[in-house]
């Protein structure tokens, strides 16, 4: 078993036989040309240029209302793109239709700001709704799945906690075992750590990272923390005037300049 996280915040790999593979031969686990997004037939974001790899991390930064919920909510197929070509995986963007959204959504993992947890069940629970809603049908695959996750996130003796009793570090721990449930590609993280204070945000990023090197899983974090950017170094991408541009990192570059015009 691969263990990411214990006590101590240290990383160690002890690794057994996943149930289900990653697509290790996947060269590209994000690729948008020329992409265009809209609502309300207004345009969010244009000339969107995007390419992440397996076991990248990736910031994606910006200002509210600048367009990464938008972003996110194209790559897990809540939008459409309206103009441009873009694969999340080996799903065409272009040809996603309503009934794949679902099979999307099982490739990659989703970690939102508030945790999204179902508060009227346990820590197994939530994981075990999640497998039962992703096909999953052996019981003690579901159950020997549940605690491969919560080991990989060192919460496996809080496996039949309530979220209620949880701390908030620990909730956003079990949304990340969540993610994991099925071996994504990519995980897609909108401000994992916006609810935290610094030292569990500091667990948090320490585990996303151990994730995207261990698991080869592809990492797109939202986040308005630039100290985080600045302390965990990643490649950066960065939403303003609808545009997405990758920047150098923030000891090069005042994350509040626009881009040039030139």
């Amino acid at each position: 078993m691969l263990r990411l996280f214990h006590k101590e915040h240290c990383f160690t790999s002890k690794i057994s036989p996943p149930l289900l593979q990653n697509n290790s031969f996947v060269e590209s686990v994000i690729e948008i040309q020329s992409g265009e997004i809209q609502q309300n037939k207004v345009v969010v974001l244009k000339d969107i240029n995007v390419t992440i790899k397996p076991n990248e991390f990736v910031y994606l930064i910006g200002k509210t209302g600048s367009g990464k919920s938008s972003l996110l909510k194209t790559l897990y197929g809540e939008l459409m793109l309206s103009a441009g070509e873009g694969h999340v995986d080996d799903f065409d963007l272009n040809k996603l239709r309503k009934k794949d959204v679902p099979n999307l959504r099982r490739k990659i993992g989703i970690v939102f700001q508030d945790f999204q947890l179902l508060t009227d069940r346990s820590v197994k629970g939530n994981l075990m709704f999640v497998m039962g809603a992703s096909g999953w049908k052996d019981k003690n695959l579901k159950e020997k799945r549940a605690m491969e996750v919560l080991q990989l996130v060192g919460l496996e003796s809080k496996i039949n906690a309530m979220p209620f009793a949880l701390s908030g570090g620990e909730q956003q721990r079990v949304a990340i075992a969540r993610a994991l449930i099925n071996r994504p590609s990519l995980i897609l993280a909108d401000e994992p750590t916006g609810n935290l204070d610094p030292e569990t945000s500091e667990e948090i990023m320490r585990l996303l990272l151990a994730i995207a090197k261990e698991e080869n899983t592809a990492i797109l974090m939202a986040t308005h923390d630039m100290s985080m950017v600045e302390k965990y170094p990643g490649r950066i991408l960065r939403v303003e005037d609808q545009l997405v541009r990758e920047v150098n990192s923030v000891n090069n570059f005042d994350p509040f300049t626009p881009f040039s015009t030139k």
